[in-house]
């Protein structure tokens, strides 16, 4: 009995957890409806969001385009995004920063730096000693970091979508260039968390494009692979992408379709921003010469001049893609002095020759990394607004030696179709068609050690190792475990870039330090004397490459095992609650359900790190692990020891029980049986069974040391984000004050106009008028004097008692303007009602519906609208204009309410009234019933309520009522009696009625 109620109270824990479990996916799903994806490009991104009813649709940002400029534009007590901040770098130049994200993930000694700066002197950077690093200095008070900037621009992303979206938006996609390495990566992430955004995945743009692509064209999609080339040239960078399409077999949902990214080439600086500045810098030449001999300075030396011809310079470009020549022209660029000058499209194409040979580069690249060549692929698709340029196209033609460049995708809004696409996918919220995204690794990544060997006998040197971890153009995401099989000792290893000799000498120096983390391990020799009497099994290291692109170390453990006796104890606690839990999912775990649970394990296990090819010492050290029994790597690890919190023989017992609960599985069955394959001994024979392993796992203390660029502070990441809430909330109170002040310089105006309308004039009197316009005319002094330094509340104020003064008037005007309608509206519901009420009384006795009741009662509400409605003009007209009127619009509209409901409710009662059959003679006429004929035959047929049955025995005749009135008389409408007696009978009404005479009709 003690058996079965333990029994049932660890089903019940179990319940109560499932319960917990879907209670808590509940809430995350009630908080995830609408995801968003960020397109960011570096001049200008484009928003995606996905909610119910609203599936895969691009932002409209304030001012109703689909792509809003990456432009911020910082000042002491305001901040512009967007449009507005474009337009201010005109005012502006030094507080607008824009391409901003080439500064992320960099150092101050980093090429791109110098450029940023040669490309837009009027910024100034400072230097960040802590992580070396820049920040934008806009004032001595003033200093953001590019990832404080960026994460601005991602705040105001997430308020464009969450207007959009009507509704809280915190999940999002980020897509990012496919060639941005680890630092650039995590600045992301930085900028993203200062945003307060969370961020389902980092998304390259190239992946993104190509999975909107297959995503429209599914049914294209087959066994047989597809190879197609995506050039896709932006305003600061130019990605060439080859991506394989197929329908592959998954175990989750049958033959899916498949996108794998098989190869990647870019140029980090060929977009359409060098063609800009390229034309810019022609601009400013043309001008100096125009004013060579007027001793002007120099155009250059002037930000903003020089950001009127970036401007008209990025016109000019799109211009000439379209047309042969095409005259620039800017009003009063310098000094009030106007320029105009004539451009060819031939004088671009040579101000832009050397960039036009780099642009077959990304293309040789993917095909490279790819192992292809031009006649696999099928078909080349142009994506990017620099892809428009002609010349661009005619060298990518020539280079990819088609007939034809692709022009069939939304070069602009593909990657962030694609994103927001992936956005659902990982949500909780929606469900999609599954499309399998298989993206690439562009940079391999490796883990270096010394050790120490022995050569000779006595003579010991230090040897230098490399594993690749995740080489270039492998699969991710993806886990990797490393195992160090001769240390027991504390140790150091290295994570660093593999082998970047794809990459031209400059691409090496923008890219930055090609050393990551130096990994330091604590513990090790403390845990090899804490389990002498066990076999090492080597120092675990666990890798994770995420969904994002960024490589993270899990965890160390060191790996200890023994040989232990199978005894037939009882089974403990944790492996009953399993059982239990299994049970209540059918009965027990099935053969399948546990080849899911090795298979999730034993992928992570048997993915070693690869060996080089020159030691293979080392390499028989990995296959140890790659070869370690399933059982291992299939059973999960015990609660690992820390400190002395348990003494070893309790952890052992543990694990060995642990270990017998898997002991049944088919996967294991051999194991048991023996290294040699010997089949299990009979049940006599159970004493001499193999014993069985037990693993301990102890975790390694790890102290990290980032190499590349060190990470923000988690203080500095908390003030960076406090200081973003700040400008927010200022920026909040700044928005709220204006349209207080606007409200109330809109009243003012409104009011003052109102004043000399014959409609105001005519329920005002002078004093009242003079009143109003003097409270007007002081506010509006007030607003123009010290309304700059009112604050939200104080201009409120003013408004409410301005309000408040012109109250009444308002009041008296409204309700002039709607009485001709609402009276017009209650005498036509008064005449219809009568002739409804006098139709009723006509019908015949025979087939009547309504009880004498019913009519009284609308015969009375009739009555006391008509005398309301006079009684009520009469006194109006006796009130002068400027007084308050006893005629209000609300007042018609409860009568005419309560007039309505008395008509509903008989046309209702006649709707559902079933008429009562009549008796047909032979000719099938219809014959005059007899002045003596029985009630039941004259009876009103009733529908019975639902659930009764509908009484058949005639009911019998009531005595004649005198009733005074003969028929074809009129006589006023008279009131019915009380109301009490009225409500009771017509609650009756619908149940059995009085039958009536012919002779009272």
């Amino acid at each position: 009995m003690a058996a079965i109620v333990r029994r049932q109270r660890q089903r019940r824990r179990v319940c109560w957890a499932l319960v917990a479990v879907l209670l808590a996916d509940l809430l995350a799903l009630s908080d995830t409806l609408a995801v968003m994806s960020v397109d960011l490009g570096s001049e200008s991104m484009k928003v995606a969001i996905v909610k119910p009813g609203v599936p895969m649709e691009i932002v409209l940002n304030k001012e109703s385009r689909r792509k809003t400029p990456v432009i911020v534009t910082l000042k002491e007590n305001e901040r512009f995004f967007g449009d507005s901040a474009a337009s201010m770098a005109i005012k502006n130049p030094k507080a607008t920063l824009r391409y901003f994200q080439h500064l992320l993930g960099k150092q101050a000694d980093n090429p791109h730096v110098a450029l940023y700066q040669a490309r837009f002197p009027e910024h100034e950077l400072t230097f960040d000693p802590q992580r070396q690093t820049v920040h934008f200095q806009i004032s001595p008070q003033l200093q953001f970091s590019p990832e404080e900037v960026l994460g601005m621009i991602l705040n105001y992303s997430r308020s464009l979508a969450e207007d959009f979206a009507e509704q809280p938006i915190k999940d999002a996609v980020i897509t990012v260039p496919v060639f941005f390495n680890q630092a650039e990566r995590r600045a992301v992430l930085h900028a993203a968390r200062m945003a307060g955004l969370k961020v389902l995945q980092l998304i390259n743009d190239n992946t993104a494009t190509a999975l909107s692509y297959g995503v429209f064209r599914r049914k294209d999609i087959n066994t047989t692979a597809q190879n197609i080339m995506f050039y896709d040239m932006g305003s600061g960078s130019t990605v060439c992408t080859i991506v394989t399409y197929q329908t592959v077999k998954t175990k989750e949902a049958g033959m899916q379709p498949q996108l794998q990214i098989r190869g990647v080439g870019f140029d980090r600086t060929l977009g359409g921003l060098e063609m800009e500045l390229r034309l810019r810098e022609h601009l400013a030449g043309l001008f100096n010469e125009q004013r060579k001999g007027q001793r002007g300075k120099d155009v250059r030396e002037n930000p903003r001049a020089m950001a009127k011809l970036l401007r008209e310079a990025n016109r000019l470009k799109t211009v000439l893609s379209a047309n042969a020549d095409h005259m620039a022209q800017i009003e009063g660029l310098m000094d009030d002095v106007d320029f105009k000058a004539k451009v060819t499209r031939v004088e671009f194409e040579e101000l832009c020759a050397d960039l036009f040979e780099r642009v077959p580069g990304p293309v040789q690249q993917a095909l490279q990394s790819a192992e292809m060549s031009l006649d696999e692929i099928e078909q080349v698709i142009l994506v990017g607004g620099a892809t428009r340029v002609p010349k661009v196209q005619e060298v990518l033609l020539k280079a990819v030696g088609k007939e034809e460049l692709g022009k069939n995708i939304n070069a602009d809004e593909a990657a962030a179709m694609g994103a927001v696409y992936q956005a659902a996918v990982l949500s909780k919220a929606f469900k999609v068609k599954p499309f399998v995204v298989r993206d690439a690794v562009v940079y391999p990544i490796l883990v270096e050690f010394t050790r120490e060997v022995e050569e000779e006998p006595g003579v010991h040197s230090l040897k230098h190792n490399k594993r690749v971890l995740f080489s270039r153009m492998g699969p991710y995401p993806q886990r990797k475990v490393i195992t160090f099989n001769r240390y027991s000792h504390d140790f150091n290893f290295h994570i660093n870039y593999g082998d970047l000799g794809f990459l031209g000498p400059e691409d090496l120096r923008v890219f930055g330090s090609q050393n990551l983390t130096t990994v330091k391990l604590k513990g090790v020799g403390d845990s090899f004397k804490k389990y002498t009497d066990y076999e090492s099994k080597g120092i675990k290291a666990h890798f994770n490459l995420d969904e994002s692109g960024v490589l993270s170390l899990d965890r160390v453990e060191s790996v200890f095992e023994t040989l232990v006796e199978d005894s037939p104890e009882e089974e403990s606690t944790l492996t009953k609650l399993g059982n239990t839990i299994s049970s209540l999912f059918g009965g027990g775990t099935t053969p399948d359900a546990k080849e899911n649970g090795t298979d999730t394990v034993q992928e992570e296990e048997e993915s070693p790190a690869e060996g080089s090819k020159d030691e293979p010492g080392e390499q028989v050290e990995l296959k140890e692990e790659a070869e370690a029994p399933v059982k291992d790597a299939s059973q999960p690890p015990p609660p690992e020891p820390k400190g002395d919190a348990a003494p070893e023989g309790e952890k052992a017992t543990e694990k060995e029980n642990g270990d017998k609960s898997e002991a049944q599985k088919p996967s294991e069955k051999a194991e048991a049986a023996g290294p040699e394959g010997i089949p299990p001994a009979p049940e006599g024979e159970k004493k001499q069974k193999p014993a069985k392993k037990q693993r301990m796992v102890e975790e390694i203390r790890v102290e990290l040391v980032v190499l590349d660029l060190p990470d923000l502070p988690e203080d500095k990441l908390a003030r960076s984000v406090q200081k973003l809430q700040d400008l927010t909330l200022r920026d909040l109170e700044k928005q709220e004050r204006e349209k207080a002040a606007n409200s109330l310089e809109a009243f003012i105006f409104e009011t003052q106009d109102k004043m000399y309308q014959p409609e105001y004039k005519e329920v005002s009197t002078e004093e009242q008028r003079e009143e109003i316009s003097g409270k007007l005319s002081a506010t509006s002094t007030w607003l123009e004097d010290e309304g700059f330094g009112a604050t939200t509340a104080m201009l409120k104020e003013k408004l409410a008692e301005l309000r408040k003064l012109c109250q009444g008037l308002f009041f008296r005007v409204e309700e002039r303007k709607k009485w001709p309608e609402r009276l017009s509206a209650l005498d036509n519901l008064l005449n219809h009602s009568s002739m409804f009420l006098k139709g009723a009384r006509l019908i015949p006795e025979m087939d009547q519906i309504f009880t004498e009741v019913e009519m009284t009662t609308l015969e009375k509400v009739i009555n006391e609208t008509w005398a309301w409605k006079n009684a009520t003009l009469a006194e109006q007209a006796k009130l002068p204009a400027t007084e308050k009127p006893v005629l209000l619009s609300k007042d018609i509209e409860a009568k005419m309410m309560a007039l309505d409901r008395e008509v509903q409710y008989l046309l209702n009662k006649a709707k559902f009234t079933k008429p009562r059959p009549r008796p047909k003679d032979k000719n099938e006429t219809r014959a005059e019933p007899p002045l003596n004929a029985s009630a039941s035959d004259q009876e009103e047929k009733v529908i019975p309520p639902a659930g009764q049955t509908e009484d058949a025995e005639p009911i019998s005749e009531p005595e004649k009522v005198e009733t005074g009135s003969e028929p074809g008389d009129t006589e006023p409408l008279e009131l019915g009696g009380p109301g009490a007696a009225e409500s009771e009978q017509r609650e009756q009404s619908t149940g059995q009625k009085r039958p009536l005479k012919n002779d009272e009709l």
